[in-house]
């Protein structure tokens, strides 16, 4: 895997062109007049002009396709409309900019499991405990009644959050002189304890980045809050106030000195301009500490806190354990992995690629040897999933494709790492899934490029091509490690139906994967205070200390992770953010109604302390209390649960 690099130099930029030009070239020195048939069955070999190697094809008899068409959706702005409806037990997001960055402030709260309305309206979200003012307070977003009725929200009986105060008279109620534009702060910390900030116990959770060190203006719209009538929650490097939380008799005033839905949008859109501390294979939990502490502000002052669960069934964390199989021995050697799997109970992807052109990368391996090792797989209760046709390192920027491209005649050929010709990213995700749905007898749902290289259409051509997951990025590119809904062409504007589930261990880095068990471990310790994703990718191009490593974290994390395959999982991550929770309350009990739009089990409910479940609707509704914790075992379409508070 490699960095996805978007920004290049001007020297970079004219290689590129350069780069294009002999693409160009060589796509023409493949044209035939009258190309020669290709023979019923077997490896074939096209001659081609001498400044071209030959293409040695596997041909499989019969199979030819797919024979539809895959249409690229058109971009449809998300409306916040979406977001409008829900009980006042929710957080209450007041919009004062409807073009701002609020999508990815809405995925990530249904991330991490807050229920929440949106609306424009003062009057609607001040009927709510907790309000959160995004993206700007400002005077000129209110009349002034409006402005008065904010400002005595938090005297009275709720909790007042914004992003970026501005003005408006509101500096007592948060308690500072004056909001100052810096385009320089970069990191943010939080210099002493605190009951909000009391889970985050790890270094790159006390301190987490908003931009880049060595480019910090490249993030814009940061304030610092100059003479704060309270210590600051969070202060940037420089000292300066960057999060203030000053407590009023019924609740909080919380300001935020940036814009939390632009940095949630940033990592979510593979965009994070340098942020992250590593590649892979570290904690990076830069999103997960901003959506944590809102969590925090809700459940503190909310008087109905109840929240979504990251990890099916309750469990510490979710483990998903995925194979790269990119290379010519790596189908036989993944039935070793898979029996070690198998006799352990657990489930596990295969990001297969189907390659059957021999080029600069490999040898021609998904030849007439592939399906049996597939049918294997499949028979052992293994997802098989698609890892491209060519496997090319600038997948990133090949060209979207005409969305006809079908086996045998779509022929992508690596000719070097920079320069693959004949390939598209519409070619690689249609044919790839085609033949591997016609040897494996499973559905192909989940998809992962080679060398992790994302192209800006990857979310819109998934749809298109009929995928339902992806698993194309790192946590700590992500600046993630929970799950996250896909942006159309990683953008603010429109949403895709496709979840990413981001890479948080792989195998190509020093040292050795087999010398990483501890390290590994290490993180998923972290992951599993908050219930965070830990995504393992091991290319089965060996077995030795790969197939160790295996052993040892599966048999350490067994006991306290739920393990899956991405489809399982993405499946149960998807119902989840569908799910409505909504609260009432009476003198000595509250009635939750959940309302769920797809099939869910193993669904956990996080609840105040003291809350006891007295009854269900349906009756016999199968759950299991253990403290806070509620896991409903099979949700129905609607329930209601009725606790002793």
């Amino acid at each position: 895997m490699k960095r996805n690099w978007v920004y290049f130099t001007f020297a970079g930029a004219v290689a590129l062109a350069l780069m294009a030009w002999t693409a160009r070239q060589a796509s023409r020195s493949l044209r035939q007049p009258e190309p020669a048939p290709v023979p019923a069955t077997g490896t074939v070999k096209k001659n081609l002009p001498a400044a071209a190697p030959a293409i040695e094809l596997h041909r499989f008899p019969g199979v030819q396709g797919p024979t539809h068409v895959s249409q690229v959706p058109s971009a449809v702005p998300a409306e916040w409309q979406r977001y409008g409806t829900g009980g006042t037990n929710r957080l209450a997001v007041l919009l004062t900019d409807t073009n701002s960055a609020w999508l990815g402030l809405a995925h990530g709260l249904r991330s991490i499991g807050v229920p929440f309305v949106m609306t424009p309206q003062p009057a609607q979200a001040l009927a709510h405990r907790v309000v959160l003012v995004y993206p700007r307070l400002a005077g000129n977003s209110f009349t002034a009644p409006e402005l008065r009725a904010l400002a005595a929200h938090p005297r009275t009986r709720g909790t007042l959050i914004a992003a970026n105060v501005l003005g408006g008279g509101f500096e007592e109620i948060f308690g500072f002189v004056a909001a100052v534009p810096s385009q320089q702060h970069y990191e943010i910390g939080f210099p002493a304890s605190h009951a909000l900030t009391a889970g985050f116990t790890h270094p790159r959770e006390r301190v987490f980045r908003v931009a880049s060190p060595q480019a910090p203006a490249a993030i814009a719209g940061k304030y610092h809050y100059t003479q704060p009538s309270a210590p600051p929650l969070a202060i940037y490097e420089d000292g300066s106030a960057a999060i203030l939380l000053k407590q009023w008799e019924a609740g909080y005033a919380c300001a935020f000195g940036f814009d939390p839905g632009y940095l949630l949008a940033l990592g979510y859109n593979n965009r994070e301009e340098g942020i992250a501390r590593a590649y892979v294979n570290q904690f990076e939990p830069s999103l997960d500490v901003l959506l944590r502490l809102l969590k925090e502000l809700y459940t503190a002052a909310s008087p109905a806190p109840l929240t979504l669960g990251t990890v099916p069934f309750g469990r510490q964390l979710p483990v998903l354990i995925t194979h790269d199989v990119d290379y010519h021995r790596s189908l036989t050697n993944a039935l070793a992995y898979a029996e070690f799997e198998t006799g352990v109970g657990v489930r596990a992807t295969y990001f297969t690629q189907v390659k059957y052109l021999r080029d600069f990368n490999d040898l021609a391996f998904f030849n007439d040897t592939a399906p049996p090792v597939l049918k294997r797989l499949r028979a052992l209760g293994h997802e098989l999933a698609s890892h491209t046709v060519c496997h090319s390192k600038v997948f990133s920027r090949l060209p979207l494709g005409t969305g006809t491209e079908r086996y045998p005649d779509y022929q992508p050929f690596v000719r070097t790492p920079i320069l693959t010709v004949g390939g598209s990213v519409l070619g690689e995700m249609r044919v790839s899934k085609f033949l591997l749905e016609q040897f494996c007898g499973q559905e192909i749902v989940s998809f992962r490029p080679g060398h992790l290289s994302n192209p800006y259409s990857l979310p819109q051509a998934l749809v298109a091509t009929g995928y339902r997951h992806s698993s194309s990025v790192t946590a700590n590119n992500s600046l993630t490690h929970l799950p996250f809904q896909l942006n159309y062409d990683r953008g603010l504007v429109a949403e895709t139906p496709i979840f990413e589930f981001p890479v948080t261990i792989e195998d190509e880095e020093k040292p050795p994967l087999g010398e990483r068990v501890q390290a590994a471990l290490d993180v998923a310790r972290e992951l599993a205070r908050y219930g965070g994703l830990m995504n393992v990718l091991i290319h089965p191009d060996i077995t030795g200390h790969k197939l160790q490593f295996e052993r040892d974290f599966v048999t350490a994390l067994k006991p306290v992770a739920w393990f899956g395959t991405v489809n399982e999982f993405a499946s149960w991550w998807a119902a989840r953010n569908e799910v409505a929770v909504d609260v009432e309350l009476s003198a000595n009990f509250a009635a939750v109604t959940l309302a769920a739009p797809q099939p869910l089990n193993g669904l956990p409910l996080n609840i105040p302390v003291g809350w006891q479940l007295q009854s269900t609707t349906p009756e016999g509704l199968k759950t299991a209390q253990s403290g806070t914790t509620l896991v409903i075992e099979q949700l129905p379409a609607r329930a209601r649960l009725i606790f002793r508070r």
